[in-house]
Parts: structure tokens; C-alpha cells; sequence
């Protein structure tokens, strides 16, 4: 066997055993993680009479998709900006200023969002605490930066001939967009939409330092109750959130299989 391929297997092995044991001790009906006694549904069932773990769960759902979607408009809108408009003097500086975000360390990045936050309630009073929208905003700031490099990479691929020739044929700018511009850079929104989701999805530093009280997202939670010893209820979560990745994982990939087959057959 090659080194390479050795190495290989080594590190698909230090990567999945670990989620291997924890899906598999999700299952054990001892409440001491590392002593089998049983098979059981027992920490499942646990899971779903907790209803702080499923309040969480869809605080961190719903902040995921505002942010998401948050992004997707202001960073589509930032790429056309950038990528569209020739005469946008600032173009230089913002092109250096967007990929600041993806270098800044998250413990920075969150605490200086939280700093702007109090600055602007002594000026303006908004927001008025910390809460869900604050969070909100916080992980758009990021989400926008992956944003506008992707929609921007994809508009560089574009053939401006098209939206030039719906203008020549008298259609508005809004209209070329919505039905020449979005349909082309789709992909692009979609994966920009789905990376930005699985971010905030997962965040838990911006989110600790932007949350106010009664705000707990599924990964704060977690740690919250991690730092007090390991409950085989987070093995259950943990669990299930593997598997849905899994499913949704296979359904891109097959549908992505699908579609290169009939292209191939056409």
C-alpha cells in the first residue's frame, strides 16, 4: 500500500470513528458514556420531552433562515454593485474591505459587533437590548461576505450580451434582472443561501456575545451543558443532525446525478 493512500485511510479513520462511537452510544441505555449496557431508544425519547433542547433548536432554525436570507439580498446586491455598475468609484476599496470578515477572528468579530450594538443604543437607542435580531444582523455580517464572492464569481462568468440585448429590446433593469441575471446566477444563490445558513446554523461565539436573555441558540445550549459533564441526550441530538445532513447530502447528490445523466442521454 502507498503512503498516500495510507495516510488516506488514516485520516478518513481519525475523522468518522469518533462520529461512529457517538452514534452508537446514542443508542446505550447507561447513562455512563463509556460503559454498553443495553440497546435503547431511551435517550431519544429524553430528547423529545426536552423542551429546552427543542425551543433551541428552533431559535437556531429560525435565526439561520432570516440571516440567510438577509444575505442573499444585501450580498446579491453588493455583486452587482461590484460587478455591474462601471462607474462605482468606491469599487477598489469594498473589492479589499469584503474578505476582511472571512481573516478576523470570531472572538473579535463578535465582540466588536457587540461594541457597535451598544454605541448605537447611547446614540440612536436602537436596538433597545439584545436579542434574536441583534443575532440576526450579527451572523448577516458574515454571511454577506461569502455572499457577494460567490455571486460576484458567478456574474464574472456571465456573458453581459444577454442582459444588453433585453435592454436594447426595452425591458426595465429590474426586469433584466429577475429574468435574465437570477435565473443565470441561481446556483449561486442557492449555495450561497445553504452556506450561510449551515454558518449561523452552527455558530455559537458571535452568537454568545450578540444573544441577550431568552435567547439561546442550539449550539450555545450545548456547550452550556457540555461544560457540566456530557449527557447521552447530546449523543441523541448529535445523532440526528448527522443523519439529517446525511439524507439531505444523498438527495443533492442523486438529484446532481440525475441531472449530469439526462444531459449526457440528450
Amino acid at each position: 500500500m502507498r503512503f498516500s493512500s495510507l495516510m488516506t485511510i488514516l485520516g478518513f479513520l481519525f475523522l468518522y470513528i469518533p462520529i461512529i462511537i457517538l452514534i452508537i452510544f446514542s443508542f446505550n441505555s447507561s447513562s455512563i458514556l463509556t460503559v454498553w449496557q443495553d440497546f435503547s431508544f431511551k435517550w431519544y425519547e429524553k430528547l423529545w420531552q426536552d423542551e429546552e433542547i427543542i425551543a433551541a433548536f428552533f431559535t437556531s432554525i429560525k435565526i439561520a433562515s432570516l440571516s440567510a436570507t438577509g444575505s442573499v439580498v444585501i450580498g446579491t446586491l453588493a455583486a452587482l454593485a461590484l460587478q455591474r455598475i462601471s462607474h462605482f468609484k468606491g469599487r477598489s476599496i469594498f473589492s479589499m474591505l469584503f474578505p476582511i470578515p472571512l481573516v478576523v477572528p470570531e472572538v473579535v468579530a463578535g465582540f466588536s459587533i457587540s461594541l457597535i450594538f451598544l454605541t448605537l443604543n447611547k446614540i440612536i437607542g436602537i436596538p433597545h437590548q439584545f436579542g434574536m435580531e441583534t443575532v440576526v444582523i450579527a451572523h448577516m455580517v458574515i454571511g454577506v461576505t461569502y455572499v457577494v464572492l460567490m455571486v460576484q464569481a458567478k456574474l464574472a462568468e456571465l456573458d453581459p450580451s444577454f442582459e444588453e440585448a433585453a435592454l436594447d429590446l426595452g425591458a426595465t433593469p429590474i426586469k433584466v434582472f429577475f429574468l435574465i441575471t437570477m435565473p443565470l446566477i441561481a446556483p449561486a444563490l442557492i449555495s450561497g443561501w445553504l452556506l450561510c445558513f449551515t454558518i449561523s446554523l452552527d455558530d455559537l461565539i458571535i452568537a454568545s456575545f450578540t444573544s441577550g436573555a431568552g435567547v439561546t441558540t442550539l449550539p450555545m445550549l450545548i456547550y452550556s451543558r457540555i461544560r457540566f459533564g456530557v449527557s447521552p441526550v447530546i449523543n441523541a441530538l448529535a445523532t440526528i443532525i448527522i443523519l439529517m445532513v446525511l439524507f439531505i447530502t444523498i438527495i443533492a447528490l442523486s438529484t446532481t446525478l440525475i441531472k449530469k445523466d439526462k444531459s449526457n442521454n440528450a
